[in-house]
């Protein structure tokens, strides 16, 4: 189908759904416990566990306001999220397998989802969600990689193809999950995420068969014990380190997008158009619909110059997205300090502040997902997908001990702090470009 096995297909809208799922949660949870949850459970709402995780949060921070409580356990659960695939593709790699890895993952998933509708097991719900995440995050995309033999020149655009459905997912949950969760109520937005991963489910049970075979084979109790990691491998593995190291900071920022970002939406944009006043977790909505814009932009791009014999390498692109991330925040400096005290601003500088990391997004992630799929021994690919979502773990988590300043500082000086760090990581990839272009391949 369009030059790919079907079984990229398959991938994608299962992969979509999960992402609808995830996304749509996503966008209702900093709302959701600012505006509803830490109140009723410091009042008469039982949620369990919630005590003892703020007392805890609390003897590490400090006294926490609400809103820097909720930036808190939204970076403990986004890092999380990304911390756990490390174990799930050892899982894949060693007992499972990929295929039943994923469909334990989207069960779990489907089930945290759904606790979601009770107070009461919001961090049970969170649990299932990251336990589940951890098994079907990592195996999913390797799977991408499976289907194309060593040195298939359709590899890169797969992933490409693959990172849509992420965004064709993302793109529709925050309408969806978050009009509901904001206009009806909170669980009907979360329930409307839980059936996104059931479908998500079917579509993989369903399409098994366009897969291929199964490459997991567990190891006999009898197993020759492999041979040592080469030369070459073990430069592979030091430079996919090293980027995962320097990606912890992109992440760190990028992900304010879910946290402060999602408050500056809420309380500081005006979002009336018409006359008529749009949801704020739309505003989530507009990365991914600035992918789909970008993708065709940057692919045509691309080709034009390895046409040329100019294609910019791996190592070299992931450090030009930083900067990009780091330069969007500059456009919220700009209206802020042109506006009035206390003013709303337009949401069109959000949306062209959104657009400019969004650009700076796809020279990263999925860059750095098929370099991970590239250059990853065979035998370790499970383990160092994972590896590559835990730098995105401290980067979440991260992402959520920034966002707990958000109320003490002024707002101009909280996004060039953020600007700044994005584009020191970009700065400090292209000094090290020599080095690691020698230890991840020219590519």
């Amino acid at each position: 189908m369009f030059g790919h096995p079907i079984g990229l297909f398959v991938l994608f809208f299962t992969e979509m759904w999960e992402r609808f799922s995830y996304y749509g949660m996503r966008a209702l949870l900093v709302l959701y416990m600012t505006q509803h949850l830490i109140q009723a459970a410091q009042t008469d709402t039982i949620v369990f566990g919630f005590a003892k995780l703020q007392s805890g949060l609390e003897g590490l921070f400090g006294p926490l306001s609400t809103q820097a409580l909720a930036s808190q356990i939204y970076g403990l659960y986004t890092g999380l999220v990304y911390f756990t695939p490390l174990f799930g593709g050892i899982l894949a790699d060693r007992i499972l397998g990929p295929r039943k890895s994923v469909i334990l993952g989207s069960v779990l998933m489907a089930i945290g989802h759904f606790l979601m509708a009770a107070e009461a097991f919001f961090l049970l719900a969170l649990l299932f969600l990251i336990l589940g995440n951890g098994c079907f995050k990592a195996n999913i995309s390797t799977q991408v990689g499976s289907l194309y033999p060593p040195g298939d020149l359709r590899r890169d655009g797969a992933f490409t193809i693959f990172y849509m459905g992420i965004n064709l997912g993302a793109f529709f949950s925050p309408l969806i999950c978050g009009t509901l969760g904001q206009r009806y109520g909170w669980h009907y937005g979360f329930g409307a995420a839980g059936i996104g991963m059931l479908l998500g489910l079917l579509i993989y049970l369903f399409g098994q068969k366009y897969l291929g075979e199964d490459q997991f084979v567990k190891p006999a109790e009898n197993a020759i014990v492999p041979a040592p990691l080469t030369v070459k491998e073990w430069q592979a593995l030091g430079g996919l380190t090293a980027l995962a190291v320097l990606n912890i900071l992109f992440w760190a920022v990028y992900e304010q997008q879910g946290n402060t970002l999602q408050l500056f939406a809420e309380h500081d944009t005006d979002w009336h158009i018409l006359g008529w006043e749009m949801p704020s977790t739309w505003f989530q909505s507009l990365n991914p619909a600035f992918i789909f814009l970008l993708v065709p932009l940057i692919d045509r791009v691309s080709r034009h110059h390895a046409s040329q014999g100019r294609q910019s390498s791996s190592v070299g692109k992931m450090a030009f997205g930083s900067i990009l991330l780091g330069a969007s925040f500059l456009i919220l400096i700009f209206a802020i300090s042109g506006s009035e005290t206390n003013q709303k601003i337009s949401f069109l500088w959000l949306a062209l502040c959104t657009l400019i990391y969004t650009l700076g997004e796809l020279y990263l992630s999925p860059v750095g997902l098929s370099l991970v799929s590239k250059v990853s021994p065979p035998r370790l690919v499970g383990m160092l997908m994972g590896m590559w979502f835990l730098s995105t773990f401290f980067g979440n988590y991260l992402s959520g001990y920034i966002g707990s300043f958000y109320e003490q500082m002024p707002k101009q000086d909280f996004f060039l702090l953020l600007a700044v760090l994005a584009a020191g990581t970009g700065l400090a990839i292209f000094a090290f470009k020599p080095l690691l272009k020698k230890a991840v391949g020219s590519d």
